[in-house]
């Protein structure tokens, strides 16, 4: 039927019928916050209202995003020393070890993701051991990154989520796990990471830019979205429980379509870049935060993510209680 009979208008009349017939729904409950943890607290400039933050830091901060509603954190973990392996990543005194244990001490419902890769620990800075030629040996990294999650799981973590896109890394931390008694710990694999340039804040953040060349010869190429899907049919197969998709707002078509070939839960990382973006807008007056930050994450549930990681979820859940 066409207008006059057909007027959709008539369930956008009222902010009732609005609520109604919302086909999204975004909660604190699909969001998960990152969390950078050091030996000394410290703001991050790129980035404001994000600071590193100590063992301490952390576990107030969960308690805060706990007593919001928001799902979780995700931790990120910057070593005082650096090498060639990355052995901080699988040091079990190491910030995100202790992080975990302080946490699930404090908060035993909040879900604590630990990211499992090693550009935060190698002197060089890149995701994986280096080969004599210096390139990224992909190989070799698998066995030092399955021994990280092992860490992560014995320290307590409710997922490991494999973040360095080395072929295999999903198999091999999967079968490190069931071989080391935690065969129902959950993977969430960053299955498609693209090689983004929304990533610079977090370089400062992590303090994980690669000393020479990039990451493209692992990371995705932007301009791909059915090697997309390849690399996440993969990551299924490993036995991945959970399946990310990196970026967020640039990569919606990639969220969709991620979304339309599995079923198993699909997130999203609204990264650092996007994050800084809003900041720098709303500072220069081009528009109101909490109505941008909110469409935001709706767009990328509204694409198909069930789980959100976000450095807006403590503003995000709290806005979200007052509506």
């Amino acid at each position: 039927m066409a207008f006059p009979d057909t007027r959709l208008r008539r369930l956008r009349r009222t902010a009732a019928l609005r609520d109604l017939v919302r086909e999204t729904e975004l909660s604190p409950a699909r969001l998960i916050a990152p969390l950078f943890v050091a030996s000394s607290a410290a703001p991050i400039t790129a980035m404001p209202g994000v600071s590193r933050v100590t063992i301490s830091g952390a576990v107030a901060a969960a308690g805060e995003l706990a007593a919001l509603g928001v799902a979780g954190v995700l931790l990120f973990g910057i070593p005082d020393q650096k090498d060639a392996e990355g052995s901080g990543a699988w040091d079990d005194e190491g910030a995100v070890q202790l992080a975990v244990r302080a946490i699930k001490a404090e908060h035993p419902r909040l879900v604590v993701i630990t990211d499992v890769c090693l550009c935060e620990y190698t002197s060089h800075g890149h995701c994986g051991v280096l080969r004599a030629d210096g390139g990224v040996d992909n190989d070799a990294s698998l066995e030092l990154l399955a021994r990280s999650a092992v860490s992560h799981a014995r320290a307590g973590a409710d997922i490991v989520a494999p973040s360095d896109m080395m072929d295999g890394r999903v198999g091999a931390i999967r079968a490190e796990l069931d071989a080391e008694g935690f065969a129902e710990l959950p993977i969430l694999a960053y299955a498609a990471k693209f090689a983004s340039a929304f990533y610079g804040p977090f370089r400062e953040a992590a303090d994980s830019t690669p000393a020479f060349g990039d990451r493209r010869g692992y990371q995705m190429d932007p301009a791909n979205r059915r090697e997309a899907l390849r690399e996440t049919e993969l990551d299924i197969a490993e036995g991945a429980d959970i399946v990310m998709v990196k970026p967020a707002l640039p990569y919606l078509d990639v969220i969709a379509a991620v979304r339309a070939m599995t079923r198993l839960p699909v997130a999203a990382y609204n990264v650092s870049g996007e994050y800084a973006m809003v900041k720098a807008a709303v500072a220069a007056g081009a528009f109101e935060e909490r109505a941008v930050v909110l469409e935001t994450l709706t767009a990328i549930r509204r694409a198909g993510a069930d789980i959100i990681i976000t450095y807006h979820a403590e503003d995000a859940a709290r806005w979200l209680a007052q509506t």
